[in-house]
């Protein structure tokens, strides 16, 4: 078996800035700090931070009143932001960048009085945060057939965003859509698909035509993972979405020759590095490097954070 690894691969530069947070801001104030929701979708990250003494919250009211509570990677509306401050918690914020980029357009475009057609996934914890931000002015679209039901009062004032970690081409056909229905909705200059969502997912599409099976690690509640198994599987490839190497089995690589290995963005690099493992050891597998695109990008720690990082 030969194991074609993926790169880029794992860890953006916002989830790198989030988990930095979190474990510092754990050393610096101690146990227990409190987070609003996981604070990014991979459950190996949150199982070592529970370890370590965070506490994650789905609503404000579970956090005891001056405490410290930091706001995940995928961002809060302004209603999560009042209800922290109505209770005296020391709030620190772990928003990827990319993410307050699409609030702020949200924003933005409301305040102009458009209507906002927001592509993404209802309940993903970055969908509702940016609707929080212009409830009355903000319409969720799921899907291409979505874009045929939509009404709105002045077809002159639209705009489109989209949650950073969805498919780009599953994006591009429901901006399509839009476009052709609305031939005047206006858009952000640059798009909102995060850069490691796209580049993970080209990754996937130039390596996955040459392998047999693909395993992408990351948990089922993360979009972006979710979607690279889906590019595999699109491809016609047994496609699996994993934890860790304790959800394979043998069976699951029947007649393999090549696996191809990748991961999400919040996948820590460490389970990458178990399943290769795991795989060299069951079928003396040898590793490629397969590297599709460079990576540079880093985002700072939340401003309250930096002076003690330093």
């Amino acid at each position: 078996m030969k194991i074609v690894l993926a790169a880029p691969r794992g860890f953006c530069a916002g989830v790198n800035m989030a988990v930095d947070s979190l474990d510092l801001t754990l050393k610096h104030f101690g146990a227990p700090v409190y987070v609003y929701h996981e604070i990014v979708h991979n459950q190996y990250v949150v199982d070592m931070f529970k370890e370590k003494g965070a506490v994650f919250v789905d609503s404000v009211d579970e956090v005891p009143e001056g405490s410290v509570l930091m706001f995940s990677a995928h961002g809060v509306s302004p209603e999560i932001r009042a209800a922290a401050k109505s209770r005296s918690l020391t709030a620190l914020d772990a928003t990827c960048p990319l993410v307050t980029k699409v609030h702020l357009e949200a924003i933005k475009y409301a305040k102009k009085g458009y209507t906002i057609f927001l592509i993404g996934h209802e309940g993903h914890d970055e969908v509702i945060g940016t609707m929080g931000e212009a409830p009355e002015a903000i319409i969720l679209v799921e899907s291409v057939q979505d874009v045929a039901d939509l009404r709105v009062a002045d077809e002159s004032k639209l705009a489109l965003l989209t949650q950073t970690t969805l498919s780009v081409d599953d994006a591009n056909q429901i901006i399509t859509a839009l476009r052709e229905r609305f031939p005047s909705i206006e858009s952000p200059p640059k798009g909102d698909i995060c850069y490691a969502t796209q580049n993970r997912q080209d990754a996937v599409k130039s390596l996955a035509p040459a392998a047999d099976v693909v395993v992408v690690l990351g948990s089922q509640n993360s979009s972006n993972s979710a979607r690279l198994r889906e590019l595999a599987a699109d491809q016609g490839k047994r496609a699996f979405l994993v934890d860790g190497p304790g959800d394979l089995s043998r069976d699951d690589f029947s007649d393999a020759d090549t696996v191809l290995i990748t991961a999400g963005a919040s996948a820590p690099e460490s389970v990458v590095q178990e399943t290769i493992a795991w795989l060299k050891s069951e079928y003396d597998a040898t590793l490629e490097l397969a590297t599709v695109r460079e990576e540079s990008v880093e985002f700072p720690l939340p401003k309250p954070l930096r002076s003690i990082a330093q």
